[in-house]
């Protein structure tokens, strides 16, 4: 379960001005269109975190993701997470918004590295921040079942949403890391 050894020299690091944001494809044409063309808009905007997995120059991206501030509502939870929380009308967690990994990178274990930082950061801003769990929306059916083997939970309120309580990667990211 870690990523190969290729990835694991690389470096996560936020978006900036020297990336080539113009030669990344991973073949879902919104997802590079979005590091294309707004990516750079929302970091300024203070509206997602952008980060990059530096291929093997500084300036080319190998893949990507984003967090940003999220709210569930309590009732979408599934029922034996929610019954470990206080009933606020909305639990706060993080949106893991968009992952991607660039097509000329496959097979290297990058989706499985830029997964495994987002939630390192993401528990560690929790820290900070309070955040319950990791929320992402899979794009497709296959997009989910990555998720779900890592042991993120459907959430009720629509298919394609999953969670992964911070608890949870607390409990598995030195396994997964490791």
């Amino acid at each position: 379960m870690t990523a190969g050894a290729n990835a694991a020299q690389r470096r996560v690091e936020p978006l900036g001005r020297h990336h080539d944001r113009d030669a990344f494809a991973c073949g879902e044409p919104a997802l590079d269109l979005y590091l294309k063309r707004q990516a750079s808009q929302d970091v300024k905007r203070r509206v997602a975190a952008v980060f990059v997995l530096v291929g093997d120059k500084p300036e080319t991206i190998a893949g990507f993701y984003t967090l940003s501030a999220h709210a569930m509502a309590f009732g979408a939870l599934p029922a034996a997470v929610a019954a470990k929380l206080p009933r606020y009308p909305e639990i706060p967690t993080l949106l893991l918004g968009r992952l991607a990994r660039d097509l000329g990178f496959r097979g290297q274990g990058i989706g499985e590295l830029l997964l495994f930082d987002a939630l390192k950061r993401a528990l560690g801003s929790s820290r900070t921040v309070g955040a319950f769990a990791v929320v992402v929306d899979a794009m497709n059916e296959k997009a989910a079942q990555f998720y779900l083997s890592y042991g993120f939970q459907p959430v009720s309120d629509r298919p394609s949403r999953l969670l992964l309580p911070m608890a949870t990667i607390e409990r598995i990211l030195p396994q997964l890391c490791g």
